[in-house]
């Protein structure tokens, strides 16, 4: 071991006893998810002939629509579809706005610009095909200089033609904080008591199984996401949900297939299996994500990065932003990540263009499922401010490696003058 890997591996031991506080209360919150996920399986008792699967049409497919019951009383809804062929969380947002709004409806984002792929499907970007081709407008309520929702300014801006408003859980490539579920409740309520014909929708991506509950449980009307995130443990091969109030779930379902027909087709071809064991596994695949996560955060601050969460801070999504103060050091943080990886470390990642982003992006995704970001990866958007966005992990010891190898990286950069981060704190030199 050289005397780099030996500094990376300190810092790794140091990071595990100190955080050991959050990694408990992480333990506390997997736990919980777990009971909840065992007892929607018990109450719809699941069995192995739920697994068979369906091809064609997929009508009468019971265990797809068993499935579809136990992540709706996971989430505390009154329905879910949960389909593999929704093919992402665009896709999945993409059916519940086209389900809910109507010409001349409006929607306001509440929490700030949507994700980068979310642009083209409101018409913030011209895309064939987007809400404003359909007359529907959109207002985007900025957040509060500290990233705070500013739901004063929400509930000024609803006219007569809001319809929906619309959260994003996550903070995707966005220099603020995730909110958590409580934080989102106190902002429901106060919509609620302005306007109860208002439909709030929730981008929940990264943030499922971060806390005890989902934003279903506090009122929101629908909650949309990914099964290649953090519901499919790792195991969906693809997939995506639409869960909530069941009118609203039957009305995307028309999107996601046709009207007259929702969800009463769609064939699993064999996917029922890795489906649900996907959401079983979640809880405790989540958990270690966030350990990964705290474990980073901690790491990377010693070595005198700015990251959000803190290692100490609570946290309702996976993602941790990493700042940098140029794109060549973002670039060898992505590098270094996809060396680590267990599916092509031997490839050396840069940013190119990708679509639904308007900037390059670069994507460090040695992963399993093509871009499966509950398992270990790294990506950012190649402009100012270079924030790097590090998360997942299926395994907590996974992590550990990945962040001793960047770790190591960022020292022996340091050491060759080609890092422009000053030296390590004080502390860390003693």
């Amino acid at each position: 071991m050289t005397s780099t890997s030996a500094r990376a591996w300190e810092l790794i031991w140091e990071g595990q006893a100190a955080t050991e506080p959050a990694m408990k209360r992480i333990e506390r919150i997997a736990l919980e998810n777990q009971r909840k996920v065992l007892e929607a399986f018990w109450a719809e008792r699941w069995s192995e002939a739920d697994m068979s699967g369906s091809t064609g049409y997929g009508l009468d497919d019971a265990g797809r629509d068993k499935l579809e019951r136990v992540f709706a009383r996971v989430f505390g809804a009154e329905r879910a579809l949960v389909r593999p062929q929704i093919v992402s969380g665009t896709h999945a947002i993409r059916l519940a706005l086209f389900g809910v709004l109507r010409p001349g409806d409006e929607v306001v984002f509440a929490t700030g610009k949507p994700y980068d792929t979310l642009e083209a499907v409101v018409g913030m970007r011209d895309a064939p095909g987007s809400l404003a081709e359909w007359g529907i407008r959109h207002d985007v309520v900025p957040l509060t200089p500290d990233g705070r929702i500013d739901a004063d300014t929400v509930l000024e801006r609803l006219t007569e033609r809001t319809r929906v408003v619309f959260f994003q859980r996550s903070r995707g490539y966005a220099a603020r904080p995730a909110f958590g579920v409580e934080e989102l409740g106190k902002v429901f309520r106060s919509l609620r008591a302005r306007r109860d014909d208002i439909i709030i929708l929730v981008d929940n991506c990264y943030g499922e199984f971060t806390e005890t509950m989902e934003p279903t449980a506090v009122g929101a009307d629908l909650v949309m996401g990914s099964l290649i995130k953090n519901p499919g443990g790792g195991l969906a091969p693809t997939g995506g949900y639409v869960i909530g109030r069941a009118r609203l779930v039957e009305q995307a379902a028309a999107q996601w297939s046709a009207p007259g027909i929702g969800a009463e087709v769609g064939p699993t071809l064999g996917m029922t299996r890795p489906l649900a064991q996907g959401l079983f596994l979640a809880p405790h695949v989540v958990g270690q994500a966030l350990k990964v996560s705290v474990l980073a955060a901690y790491v990377f601050e010693r070595l005198g990065l700015r990251v959000s969460p803190r290692w100490d801070d609570p946290r309702a999504d996976l993602i941790l932003a990493v700042s940098f103060s140029s794109p060549r050091e973002l670039l060898a943080f992505c590098q270094a990540v996809q060396a680590s990886a267990p599916v092509d470390a031997h490839v050396t990642p840069h940013a190119a263009p990708m679509a639904g982003y308007e900037d390059d992006v670069v994507m460090a995704a040695g992963t399993f499922i093509q871009g499966g970001s509950l398992e270990l990866t790294a990506d950012a958007p190649l402009r100012p401010p270079y924030t790097g966005y590090f998360q997942g992990g299926l395994t907590y010891e996974h992590g550990c490696l990945t962040i001793a190898r960047v770790a190591e990286a960022i020292l022996r950069s340091r050491e060759e003058g080609r890092w422009s981060h000053g030296p390590l704190s004080a502390t860390m030199e003693a």
